[in-house]
């Protein structure tokens, strides 16, 4: 049997990649870009005219990259400038995730922003047109801030959490106090609590118990409180209203000194108290006319998603890396460095693509035999040189971070003062007119 002879109508594929581009078509009516990110949101006309350009050259680079002058290389245009697109926004992507390593720490609790669907922040937001992506945040430190907040707090050293306090009558003989009676239910007693319907069922955390003493009656007496003083100790502690004065020595003023000098700071009252479960049990049993009240200091549990009534400490704004305030960076604020590697990985996208194109026939009959296409081979050797570009930028980048780039400083400085110790100082030896011959 004899072969056919084949006549083909066109000696050329359905879709061949011209060898250049033309700026009309890069986003065309008919066939814009998939996002136009670059071109109908870009900041200014300059702006996108630059990624047209830059596109058109790609396809000039492409179509002699990958053999266009010796065989058809069956992509379009518009598979060029789409890959180009693509590359862009993934070189933008990994940037900003590696300015958010730098400022997320910073930056928390600001205000962020919302965006588009092409991750732009829309008009109107505080944010908008102010390129956040491009600039050095200062130095905050705000989850160190917020970390340490918690620990003062818990610690009882103020924080930002509101300190309340109530009080209750003493009474003769007993010992235990109902908590829950004495705080939550103060709390919906009077607009002029301060805690005024703030506890309800919420947890309270006791920081303080404490009385007050009476301020015309009793006496201080020296810097070690009033240890010369003879009075009723087991009401008053350290203090008074009758004192009488023994004449001592003054080494064992001395000796005094030093023994009671770190208790006058840890214990000037004779009470004590514990807490079991909602009940203040007082130590010893009060049983003096005085004090008449004691009082506590609290805090209430709070929402952690709760809003400050002043915004200092709120919950709302930048949490994490997908609420930072990051646009796609405006391609002409993208130096050579980054053009470079928009090139390269723009090339291994159409690569990609030209192997899907060839991989769905795997062999092209010719007269009398069949051309085996390389498509699976031009598809991994495409993927792989992307992941190998991702790397690239990403290894690069974790090496500019700002902690990297403070340890360079450091050592650099360590280095230069090594080497300064082992530098004899110049010194400059002149004469003076007298003795110039």
């Amino acid at each position: 049997m004899s072969l056919p002879t084949l006549t083909p109508s066109s000696n050329t594929s359905v879709s061949v990649l011209p060898a250049t581009g033309t700026h009309s078509s890069v986003n065309s009516a008919d066939n814009p870009l998939p996002y136009g990110v670059y071109i109908t949101k870009a900041s200014t006309a300059s702006a996108a005219h630059t990624f047209i350009s830059g596109a058109v050259d790609q396809v000039s680079y492409v179509y002699k990259k990958l053999g266009g002058d010796i065989i058809d290389v069956e992509i379009s245009e518009h598979q060029v400038y789409t890959a180009y697109e693509e590359s862009v926004l993934e070189y933008s992507y990994i940037v900003n995730v590696h300015q958010a390593k730098n400022s997320l720490s910073d930056m928390l609790g600001n205000a962020t922003g919302s965006f588009d669907e092409d991750g732009t922040i829309l008009e109107g937001e505080v944010l908008s047109g102010s390129n956040v992506e491009l600039t050095l945040p200062k130095f905050k430190f705000e989850y160190s801030k917020r970390a340490s907040d918690g620990i003062t707090e818990e610690a009882g050293f103020g924080a930002t959490r509101t300190v309340y306090s109530a009080s209750f009558d003493k009474v003769d003989h007993k010992q235990d106090y109902d908590l829950q009676n004495i705080i939550s239910g103060s709390s919906h007693l009077s607009s002029s609590f301060n805690f005024y319907q703030k506890v309800g069922n919420n947890r309270v955390t006791i920081r303080r118990v404490f009385y007050r003493t009476p301020q015309a009656m009793w006496r201080f007496y020296g810097y070690f409180g009033g240890l010369n003083t003879v009075g009723n100790l087991s009401n008053y502690g350290q203090y008074a209203d009758d004192s009488t004065f023994e004449v001592i020595p003054a080494w064992q003023n001395k000796a005094q000194a030093m023994a009671f000098e770190d208790s006058i700071y840890t214990r000037l009252s004779h009470f004590s108290y514990e807490i079991k479960g909602n009940n203040l049990r007082m130590f010893p049993a009060p049983v003096t006319s005085s004090p008449k009240k004691f009082w506590v200091e609290f805090t209430v549990k709070e929402n952690a998603w709760a809003e400050d009534a002043d915004m200092k400490n709120g919950a709302t704004g930048i949490n994490n890396m997908n609420t930072l305030p990051f646009g796609n960076i405006s391609y002409d604020k993208i130096n050579s460095i980054g053009k470079q590697w928009i090139r390269r990985f723009a090339l291994a996208v159409c690569k990609e693509m030209l192997g899907q194109v060839r991989s769905k026939f795997a062999s092209v009959p010719i007269p009398g035999d069949s051309v085996v296409l390389n498509g699976p081979a031009l598809v991994s050797e495409g993927k792989e040189e992307q992941a190998s570009l991702r790397d690239e930028l990403k290894t690069t980048l974790d090496e500019l971070t700002y902690q990297r780039l403070t340890e360079r400083d450091a050592a650099i400085a360590t280095s230069t003062t090594t080497v300064q110790q082992s530098v004899p100082v110049p010194v400059f030896v002149g004469f003076s007119k007298e003795n110039k011959r």
